[in-house]
């Protein structure tokens, strides 16, 4: 019997994936539940094991190319004898279906299980439940070198095995020169500081593309499709300027236990909620959809281009330190591409945030599937009056509100930036409770 391996839907956005990486070479022993190929979904890297048990046969969609969902991206042949006759039928098969009739074959025929990489255990093995956790390059290395995977402590995210941990197993990696001491860039007071993790592209290496017309990557066109999207809802913003001195107060207080202004600001905005249920809310099919729970997303620029949304699950109930601990372990696996589609496609609210750059007031697109997001400038001293018409310096940061205005209407996110307002200024202590 021949099976065909179909190219798995990774998310619920996910129309099409890209081969990272194949695990196993035409004629290789196949087990049922071994990982065959890597798959980079619209956010993040994924293994898909096989179902059947024989000999992959041929590889219809080679490494570095993409395929719609549910499309054969390989055959797996039961015996040895049926390998060439798997072959020739690979020959026939066409590479990629349409996207529709795709996506009917994948909800039709599960032919393949998909499963995110696995948190470790706490000692740092690269290995949970005797699967080995490992990245894609250092499978490939391990490979080449002739290097059991089993006997190595990954030092990567979770104890995730990486290329360097089997280049050092095998004696490929000399030490290290000495890193040059780079000076500290400097960062924009308050609010600015300590809210987005990971950078875009550097200027320098825009400047290595320059002439060049350089194809999007994966999830790059998953942020085109998604704001096209965005752009069929009708949409308003609205502004509030927020007083942060004593935020700021707070933060200078327990940053050094791990707490970031990101986490902060994220608390603040889900407490908030709590008391505004249609900001946190969705249109879907003419009804407005109340999710069970307040899931914050933070907008984040990947290093390598594109934009993903770790979410902080039910942050209104979590405590200021767990919901840290929790960001940081997510921001260590988003740059990794190791997420799992619940860990970025379940936000009910977004936070957008440029303060770090210095940006005073900016609009945020809408992501599909919600019904606001809050886009957050810097906070900078300004000169106000008080309520006796003396002169003062205070800091204050710019918020703007984009809300979808089927459901939600100017007087409610008034009432809720007020609120937010309120809870920034008088009593941000409460956030740590």
């Amino acid at each position: 019997m021949i099976n065909e391996i179909f190219m798995p839907a990774l998310s619920s956005t996910m129309t099409e994936g890209k081969i990272v990486s194949w695990l196993k070479a035409p004629g290789d022993k196949v087990e049922k539940g071994e990982t065959v190929v890597v798959v980079e979904s619209d956010k993040a890297d994924m293994d898909v094991e096989s179902f059947y048990a024989g000999y992959l046969a041929t590889i219809i969609v080679p490494a570095g190319e993409t395929a719609p969902v549910g499309a054969a991206i390989a055959l797996i042949a039961e015996t040895e004898a049926e390998i060439t006759t798997a072959q020739q039928q690979g020959t026939t098969q066409p590479k990629a279906a349409s996207v529709s009739s795709a996506k009917e074959a994948a909800s039709s025929s599960a032919k393949v299980a998909v499963e995110a990489p696995v948190i470790t255990s706490d000692n740092g093995a690269g290995s949970k439940n005797g699967r080995i956790i490992a990245s894609p390059r250092a499978r490939k290395l391990a490979k080449d070198l002739k290097v059991d995977l089993a006997t190595l402590r990954g030092s990567g995210p979770h104890g995730r095995i990486v290329a360097e941990d089997v280049e050092a197993a095998a004696g490929k990696i000399a030490t290290p020169a000495p890193t040059p001491a780079v000076p500290p860039t400097p960062t924009a007071p308050a609010i600015a500081t300590a809210t987005q993790p990971l950078r875009p592209t550097p200027l320098a290496s825009v400047a290595a593309v320059a002439g060049q017309q350089v194809p999007l990557t994966t999830l790059q066109n998953a942020v085109v499709r998604n704001m096209l999207t965005s752009l069929e809802a009708p949409t308003y913003h609205v502004g509030y300027t927020i007083t942060t001195d004593n935020l700021d107060a707070l933060y200078k207080q327990i940053k050094s236990k791990g707490v970031t202004m990101t986490v902060l600001l994220a608390k603040a905005v889900a407490v908030t909620l709590q008391k505004h249920p249609l900001l946190n809310a969705s249109y879907v099919n003419q009804s407005i959809n109340y999710p069970a729970s307040i899931n914050v997303a933070l907008a984040v620029a990947m290093e390598d281009g594109g934009l993903i949304t770790p979410v902080l699950q039910n942050a209104d109930k979590q405590d200021i330190y767990t919901l840290s601990r929790t960001w940081k372990d997510l921001v260590d696996r988003a740059r990794t591409k190791q997420l799992q589609p619940e860990e970025y496609s379940t936000g009910t609210f977004t936070v957008s945030n440029l303060g770090m750059f210095g940006v005073d007031r900016f609009e945020a697109i809408l992501p599909p599937g919600t019904g606001a997001i809050l886009a957050i400038g810097a906070s900078l001293p300004a000169v106000v009056a008080n309520e006796d018409g003396m002169l003062g310096v205070k800091r204050q940061m710019k918020v703007n509100i984009t809300c979808d205005h089927r459901i939600i209407y100017g007087a409610h996110a008034a009432a809720f930036l007020k609120d937010l307002a309120q809870l920034i200024e008088t009593n941000p202590q409460s956030l740590t409770l």
